[in-house]
């Protein structure tokens, strides 16, 4: 197996201390955070091994003829004896860490009857009551009201049995979910909770929802809305790329008449249907999704058909999908979106609206960030995640990323230690590059000689987002990573690496 050795300094910026989804590999073999100290010096474990060191950079950049570089090793050992374990030996770092303010504008409430106060629980049983009177007595039969005024006269009662979202109510725990869900909306306020679940629930017959999930509509939109991966608490992310309707085509067929309206508006309803559907209805599981909307290159306030579009659809999904935004991040978000929120704001409770981030052009990584881990963001958005395909077998979510924040001009040497004959796989990207990269193989023999990888090359925001290599070890040695930051702004550099089994 192969071993590592990185060259970091902790990240300035707090985090958001959140738990791992709950498809997350298994934690490292330790964590190290280290400050840079003016004398090299070694830290020793039963696990780990940490040397710190400064040195100049390879070219001094005009900025300062003052520049230093720092290293700081970590070596990994090999694989621990059968049956013996080092946990209760690993030191243990102390990170203190505190929620940014932009961060505590909503917190998700827990679905467990424990955790609710008395009048949330007692609000929860006289809803029950009422649902189940309303089952038994088949009640739930059509009133045209002020709330659902689009629901027709013509329904009328439902079966004994109501489903909703692949869920039968008062069958088990997952109701009181679904219920709690309504209760949240309409602040506990029971009979007002109730009316919205009905209204819901005559909305979704005469909107056809069950045959609607396996109709076929095309696949015209699926890069303006799609899901990929999860954020640091396990919620599902959604994005929707709103330049996508830039393509005067993909708008006018989508946007064009109230017919194309439609036919979009029950795509979306679609596609949310059937994501909510892989949800945990459970109390304690995940049954609320992380939303992303990219407003790069969106059509501007000027388009009418976009804004009907939108506000009928932000209302069909307030009436009926209560409490399923965990958390709502706009990215790239424009000067005009401004007037645009301001518009749309009275159609959104207070409640909605809480959830809501937005971060401009510059900020779209760092934002996400702080909510989803590098491996999961999409390379688009400053992360690692590509479709897992053919043209990318090396890695995916579950191979977790190492995140370095390399400061002005200054250097950072990753050290990949290899104690056995292997392939060593790779990849790395710094946010904004504007670096000198470089890789190469230093054999331990004294008689070997250094390879080459990659002779320094400077990056740009031009080149490819992410760099992927490999190299076979016949002869051990380490790896080096270095990332020269010329420049007077910190980056974060992003890499990962894996050892595939060589023979030969």
């Amino acid at each position: 197996m192969a071993d590592t050795k990185h060259t970091h300094q902790p990240p300035s910026t707090a985090e958001e201390d959140t738990p791992p989804p709950p498809v997350e590999p298994e934690p490292p073999l330790a964590s190290v955070e280290v400050e840079t100290l003016a004398e090299p010096e070694e830290h020793h474990s039963a696990v780990t091994t940490v040397v710190e060191k400064e040195g100049p950079l390879t070219q001094p950049p005009l900025e300062s003829t003052l520049l230093a570089a720092e290293q700081v090793s970590v070596t990994v050992p090999d694989k621990e004896p059968e049956g013996v374990s080092t946990e209760s030996e690993k030191p243990k770092p102390v990170e203190v860490k505190k929620i940014p303010e932009s961060l505590v504008s909503f917190k998700e409430e827990s679905n467990r009857l424990s955790d609710l106060s008395d009048s949330e629980g007692k609000a929860l049983e006289e809803l029950r009551f009422l649902v189940q009177e309303a089952i038994k007595n088949q009640t739930f039969t059509t009133v045209k009201t002020q709330e659902a005024p689009y629901v027709s006269a013509e329904i009328t009662d439902l079966p004994q049995e109501v489903f909703i979202w692949g869920v039968p109510l008062m069958k088990d725990d997952r109701s009181d979910v679904i219920l709690l869900k309504f209760l949240r909306a309409r602040d506990f306020k029971v009979k007002e909770s109730f009316t919205m679940l009905k209204n819901t629930i005559l909305w979704r017959k005469e909107f056809n929802i069950e045959e609607l999930v396996d109709e076929n509509l095309g696949d015209d939109l699926e890069k303006v809305v799609f899901m990929d991966g999860h954020d640091k608490e396990g919620h599902p992310v959604c994005y929707n790329v709103y330049g996508e309707f830039q393509n005067k085509e993909l708008y006018n067929k989508t946007f064009g008449d109230e017919e194309k309206r439609n036919k979009f508006l029950r795509w979306r309803i679609q596609f949310l249907e059937r994501s909510i559907r892989k949800l945990d209805f459970n109390p304690g599981g995940i049954n609320t999704i992380f939303q992303v909307s990219d407003l790069k290159n969106s059509p501007g306030p000027g388009k009418r058909e976009l804004r009907i579009a939108t506000r009928q659809a932000l209302q069909l999904l307030q009436d009926n999908y209560p409490e399923f935004v965990a958390k709502q991040v706009f990215i790239n978000v424009p000067w005009w979106y401004l007037a645009f929120y301001t518009m749309i704001s009275p159609f959104m409770t207070q409640r909605t609206k809480s959830k809501f981030v937005f971060a401009g052009p510059s900020k779209t990584a760092e934002t996400l960030y702080k909510y989803i881990s590098p491996e999961q963001v999409p390379v688009q958005y400053g992360g690692l995640s590509v479709d897992y395909c053919e043209c990318n077998p090396e890695f995916t979510f579950n191979d977790r990323a190492t995140e370095i924040i390399v400061k002005p001009a200054t250097k950072q040497t990753v050290e990949i230690i290899v104690n056995e004959k292997c392939i060593i796989v790779w990849e790395l990207r710094v946010l904004g590059w504007e670096v000198t990269y470089s890789a190469e193989y230093v054999p331990n023999a004294d008689s070997g000689y250094t390879i080459n990888l990659q002779k320094p090359r400077k990056m740009t925001t031009a080149d490819e987002p992410v760099v992927s290599s490999s190299f076979k070890i016949v002869e051990l040695g380490k790896i080096l990573l270095t990332i020269d930051n010329p420049t007077s702004k910190k980056k974060k550099l992003l890499y990962r690496f894996k050892d595939k089994p060589y023979s030969g």
